[in-house]
Formats: C-alpha cells, sequence, structure tokens
C-alpha cells in the first residue's frame, strides 16, 4: 500500500555510521540474523569485493525495512566524493534525506554536501546523529554546530540518556518517553528526573518551530498552551514537507540504542509517495504532463540504477505510478523501443527474492532488459511519458591507461563499457593524437576502484599514467626553400622538384596557394604538392606535434616530361617541409583551459597562489550561490592534471571546478625544452 511506504536516502560525510545504522535498521527488524559490521566486511550493503577490501561504500544499495506495517526503503550511498554518482540515482528516487552526523567530530564537509543536495532538490531533510556509544560523542554540542551551521529549523526529537560517560537510552521528546535497547529488544523506561530540565530545554526548541507549521498551533504556543502528542507529530510532518523543520535523532548502530525510535519518527514525519510533488514529464510530441503518484493510473516505471556484470545487466526502478507485475510489456520513453519484464525482484543488498507484484512508490529490480540505460522512464503503449533523467557531474581527473602486458587494450575496451552501463560519472576516449586510453573520472580513487575492478571482473591488468598534453606547433617568421627528388633505377625515374615559401598563416588549418609563372610546375601537380605538405602537418619539426597556422605557397620548381609524376612531386613538397620548417624560427603551441573554480570564501587565498604556481591568470572574481566565489582564470592545461586531487586537498573537499579549452598559446622557452626532451625520450623507448 503506497501510503505506508517510505523512501529514504541515507547520507554523509565518509565512516559517518550511514552503513552501520542501516545493518541496525535490518537487526532490530529481524530483516537479518546478524548484526554485521564494516571493520569485518559482512555488512548487508558493502557486498562488492571492493567494498569489503577498502571498508568504505561504493555503491548505493537498497535495503527494504518493515516496520509496524510500514515498509521503509532505505538507500545506503557511499560518502566518499568520488561517487557522488550513486548519490544523485538514490535521491532521484527519495521521498527524504536522512543525513548521519558523526556525535564525536560533527558536521564535516560531506555532512553540507548533503544538505546542499537535499535543499536543491527540495526534498525533506532530517539528521541523526551516530556514535553515541563512543568516547569524546558530544550530542548537544553536535546539535548546536548544526543549528549554527544549517539554521533553527534543525531541532531535537530524541535526546540521549547518559550515565557516567556511557549512553543507556533515548528519550522521545515529542512522547515523552524514554526507551533503552538491548539485542534487539526495545523497552519502555521511566524517564530519568535529572533530565526534565534538559527535556524542557529541548522541548521549548521544538515547540517554537513546530509553532510556524499552522496559524492555530502559533496561536496556541503564544497562548502559553503544551503541545500534544499528536500536534507535535502533525506539525513536525508538515514541517518537514515543507522543508521548514528538520528533526534530530541520535542513538548507537553497535547497541542499536535510539534505533526503533528513529524508525517510528520516520514512519511518523516522512512524506510517503503520495505525499510528495507531482512529477512533469514529456510526451512524445514535447507536451508536459503531470504524473501523479497515482495506484490507479497506468504504469510507469523509472530506471534510476543499474549493475552490469556476466550474467548481464539488472535494472533498479521506482514505480511512479500505477502498480507493475511480472511479464508486464512496457515501452522505453526515450527510444520508443519495447521492454518485456521477466520475474520482478526485490532487492536487500545482495540478496533478492522473487514478488509477483509491486506497488505505487515501491522500489524493485528486474534482469535482463534490452536497451534500457539508467535514467530512462518505462511507460505502458497509450500512456507513454518521459520524466527527467539525471544529472551528473562532469568528469575532473583523468589518467591515461593501458594494459600491463601487451595486447590487453580490447579487453579494457570492452570491461569499461561494460562497467559504464552501471557508472555513468566516468568516460572513456582514444586519443588517436597522443595515441593513448584515457579514462576520466571524478577523482584518483574512482579511477583506482576501476582498475581493481577491470582486473577482478575482466581478468586484465592495467598501469596508469599522467595524459600526454596534446601540444601544436608553428613558425614565426617567412622562408623560401627548395625540395627536390629525382631517383633514377632504370626505367622511368622519379622527379619533382619545387620552391615553397612557408610562413605564418591566419587559419589554424594549412593555407595552399600557388603563384606559378610560366608552367614550371604544371597544374596537374599542385593537388599532389598540397597533398605532401598535408601528409606531413601532422608531425612538427620540434618535438612531432601538428603544425598550425601555417601558410604554404608554391612558387617555383621544374619538372620532367617523362619521369615526373604526381608522387614524385608529393614527395618534393615533403622535403621542402622537413627543410624548411627547422629554418622558419618554429615555436611549440600548449593548450589553454578556462578555468572556473567554486569556493567558499575563505580559500580564495590559497586558490590565487595555487593558480599563480600554475601560471594561470586570473581574469576575475565573482560571487556565486551560498556564499561561494566563483574564480576564473585562463590556466595551461598541462599544469591541471592534478587539480582535481588537489583543489579537494585545499578546500577540505568543498572546492569545484570546470576547466574548458580555450586556445592554444606560445609556451614559454623552458617548457618548450621540456616537452621537446622528454617527446625525444618517448620516441626513443618506442622504437626498442
Amino acid at each position: 500500500m503506497t501510503s505506508n511506504i517510505r523512501n529514504l536516502c541515507l547520507l554523509g560525510h565518509g565512516s559517518d555510521g550511514k552503513t552501520s545504522l542501516a545493518e541496525s535498521l535490518l537487526y532490530l527488524t529481524k530483516g537479518t540474523d546478524r548484526l554485521g559490521k564494516v571493520a569485518d566486511g559482512n555488512t548487508i550493503s558493502d557486498y562488492d569485493p571492493e567494498e569489503t577490501k577498502r571498508q568504505i561504500s561504493l555503491s548505493a544499495s537498497i535495503l527494504p525495512v518493515d516496520f509496524s506495517g510500514m515498509k521503509l526503503n532505505f538507500i545506503d550511498t557511499p560518502g566518499f566524493f568520488d561517487f557522488v554518482g550513486e548519490v544523485i540515482e538514490a535521491l532521484r528516487v527519495a521521498e527524504a534525506g536522512l543525513i548521519v552526523v558523526n556525535g564525536k567530530s560533527g558536521a564535516g564537509v560531506g555532512t553540507e554536501k548533503a544538505w546542499k543536495m537535499v535543499s536543491s532538490r527540495k526534498l525533506p531533510r532530517l539528521f541523526y546523529v551516530s556514535k553515541l556509544d563512543e568516547e569524546n560523542s558530544d550530542y548537544y554540542k553536535v546539535l548546536e554546530s548544526l543549528r549554527a551551521q544549517f539554521g533553527i529549523s534543525v531541532c531535537p526529537v530524541v535526546i540521549p540518556i547518559v550515565e557516567g560517560e556511557h549512553m543507556t537510552g533515548v528519550v522521545d521528546i515529542v512522547r515523552r518517553k524514554a526507551y533503552k535497547t538491548s539485542g534487539t529488544k526495545t523497552e519502555e523506561i521511566p524517564v530519568p528526573d535529572a533530565m526534565n530540565d534538559r527535556i524542557e530545554e529541548m522541548y521549548a526548541i521544538l515547540a517554537e518551530n513546530v509553532a510556524e507549521t499552522s496559524e492555530e498551533l502559533m496561536e496556541k504556543f503564544f497562548g502559553g498552551e503544551t503541545f500534544t502528542a499528536d500536534e507535535l507529530i502533525a506539525g513536525i510532518k508538515s514541517g518537514v514537507a515543507a522543508q521548514s523543520l528538520s528533526p534530530v535523532f541520535c542513538g548507537s548502530a553497535m547497541t542499536g540504542t535510539g534505533t526503533e525510535t528513529l524508525l517510528r519518527g520516520l514512519c511518523d514525519y516522512v512524506p510517503s509517495p503520495l505525499e510528495r510533488p507531482v512529477e512533469t514529464g514529456l510526451t512524445p510530441d514535447g507536451k508536459e504532463v503531470k504524473l501523479p503518484c497515482d495506484p490507479n493510473e497506468p504504469v510507469c516505471l523509472f530506471v534510476f540504477k543499474t549493475l552490469s556484470d556476466q550474467y548481464g545487466k539488472f535494472s533498479f526502478f521506482k514505480v511512479m505510478s500505477g502498480k507493475v507485475t511480472s511479464d508486464t510489456s512496457l515501452i522505453n520513453a526515450r527510444t520508443g523501443g519495447h521492454e518485456k519484464l521477466g520475474r520482478l525482484q526485490l532487492v536487500k543488498g545482495k540478496n533478492k527474492s522473487e514478488i509477483a507484484e509491486l506497488a505505487c512508490g515501491d522500489i524493485g529490480a528486474v534482469a535482463k532488459l534490452t536497451d534500457t540505460k539508467t535514467g530512462d522512464t518505462l511507460c505502458v503503449a497509450g500512456h507513454v511519458v518521459n520524466l527527467p533523467g539525471l544529472d551528473f557531474p562532469n568528469t575532473c581527473y583523468s589518467m591515461a591507461i593501458s594494459p600491463k602486458i601487451k595486447g590487453g587494450e580490447e579487453k579494457i575496451a570492452n570491461g569499461l563499457g561494460r562497467m559504464s552501463e552501471e557508472d555513468l560519472t566516468f568516460s572513456m576516449v582514444q586519443n588517436a593524437e597522443t595515441k593513448q586510453m584515457v579514462v576520466s573520472g571524478l577523482g584518483d580513487i574512482h579511477i583506482d576502484v576501476l582498475c581493481s575492478r577491470l582486473k577482478t571482473r575482466f581478468g586484465v591488468d592495467v598501469e596508469l599514467s599522467p595524459p600526454r598534453v596534446p601540444y601544436r606547433e608553428k613558425i614565426r617568421k617567412k622562408v623560401k626553400v627548395e625540395g627536390k627528388h629525382k631517383k633514377q633505377s632504370g626505367g622511368h625515374g622519379q622527379f619533382g622538384h619545387v620552391w615553397i615559401e612557408f610562413e605564418p598563416g591566419d587559419s589554424e588549418d594549412l593555407v595552399f596557394e600557388e603563384k606559378i609563372f610560366g608552367g614550371s610546375v604544371p597544374k596537374n601537380f599542385h593537388p599532389a604538392v598540397e597533398k605532401g605538405l598535408r601528409d606531413r602537418i601532422s608531425r612538427g619539426v620540434l618535438a612531432g606535434f601538428p603544425v598550425v597556422y601555417l601558410k604554404a605557397t608554391l612558387v617555383d620548381g621544374s619538372y620532367h616530361d617523362v619521369d615526373s609524376s604526381e608522387m614524385a612531386f608529393k614527395t618534393a613538397a615533403g622535403i621542402a617541409y622537413k627543410n624548411g620548417l627547422p629554418l622558419a624560427n618554429p615555436v611549440l603551441l600548449e593548450p589553454v583551459g578556462l578555468l572556473k573554480v567554486y569556493i567558499p570564501d575563505q580559500y580564495m587565498g590559497d586558490i590565487i597562489g595555487d593558480l599563480n604556481k600554475r601560471r594561470g591568470r586570473v581574469m576575475g572574481m565573482n560571487p556565486g550561490e551560498q556564499s561561494q566565489q566563483i574564480v576564473e582564470a585562463e590556466v595551461p592545461m598541462a599544469e591541471m592534471t592534478s587539480y582535481a586531487i588537489d583543489l579537494r586537498s585545499m578546500t577540505q573537499g568543498r572546492g569545484s571546478f570546470t576547466l574548458a579549452f580555450q586556445r592554444y598559446d606560445e609556451a614559454p622557452m623552458n617548457v618548450q625544452q621540456k616537452v621537446i626532451e622528454e617527446t625525444k625520450h618517448l620516441l626513443e623507448e618506442e622504437e626498442e
């Protein structure tokens, strides 16, 4: 039943306890018979070998929890920024975000990012303060910092009972009841008398927020009346839905303390799929149409995640309207193709169970869809609507990837191709100019995980290296040179003779002209001369990079009635090029990009100083959204290989950037010399 479904995304900084909380939720509701631990590598959600090895979440996991007749679909997401694509997928189908905050360290950068992501999608936001069973944890200090950072809408609904230095239970401020947990059993206990003052203090904060959710409650609040539990619940739910109130829960995943209180609160305060804003999509003819979450409407599914392995694809979806059964035939709104759903699967981490039907608003999965990708909408015929897809960040970190053993290039390409079906945040290109395969992602850990999976899934060992920079060459002065090709070896010989003027041109592409007088080079050989030059400009004379802004004018030459041919003149033009360009003062050009860095104010000095070290030229600074500054600069792209990692380090992960190619500029002489020496060394290695 749709009204009993809650879809929640678990968010927060890496290692703040999201996966441990998910384990506690499953264990206390008997969704698993043991409490898994991240350190032991036996959690339900982190089942991928890479996750077990690294002890971090790399992929979003679906974890349905049944509690008091309600179904709560928790989506456990990675906290490390390299895997933000998984968070974007999860938030697309969630009705709320539950942000987990470490009770010892408080709000981290991941907390800030989670808040911004949930807020930008206009989703309800709730907090859970974790690890309160550990030393040096302080719930009230964390609560105070959350309110200072995210505003007074952040208010407590649960507080810990601390005896000595240990948390022994929690108090539900709304119901004025206390609870303790032992194993999987939670029972009510008397509220400690010593906590009455603290409870009244927290109630005052909560009541003030709740009062703002309706005029009736506001009047009662100013009249000095105490709210009933039902009034508080209704007010909190209204405030959560409107994003004007963010409840704070607390507990310990290891002991289970606070877990049941959290579940009860989520059931009470988080809106069901029926209560969220109506989706808007496009019909095949481009018209906007509303798609309400209604069990009685035609079936519509949104595919928000894909897993791909040696057995095929596994597609995760949310039922946006209607209800879906096995063997249903649907149409892909993007392709117009037909897809027949096989057996519907209910997923809990790595565990799958078959289900006959999924209700509107619920989350499930299906295997072996033919041409459906992440972000696609599947609908019944006659009611096709394409819902908004997923917007992923641009890749910002690139490395050249190659096999450790020659001949493995095809395996790499096939493996990355398969993995790109499930991870849309990386890209791969075969750079014809540098002859490198380049993989681009969201950070070094992201690329490292891709390489590890290439080995474990596809059996290919790879190595990474910085991608070569596509430099260019040009000349700076005009020269006139001769190119003569003469060869006699019995029968017809070969003869081609040209005089060519080389000079800087206005066009990036080669400009070829001829100013021949008296027919010294017949017109039918002119195209051969141009062809000879075009074949040569792909390799410059300094370091073998393509030559640009070159104008070549054929001014004179000679020919032989019998021995001259197109091939001979093509060769003669190549000789003129080889002899002439070194005399024309050739220089190396480097690609320059337009950089936009988005940072909080306090990092401005560090960023400017770093850009100066990278030979960057700051063009300006403009105010951005949410107290951010946008620094615009032109920077040589050769200096930006590690910028994604360096920026993250300088700003503790708060900064981001975009970099787009702008133009080619002449490189400083010391840079030119270094590039020329490195290129010669590289060519020598390739020849060996």
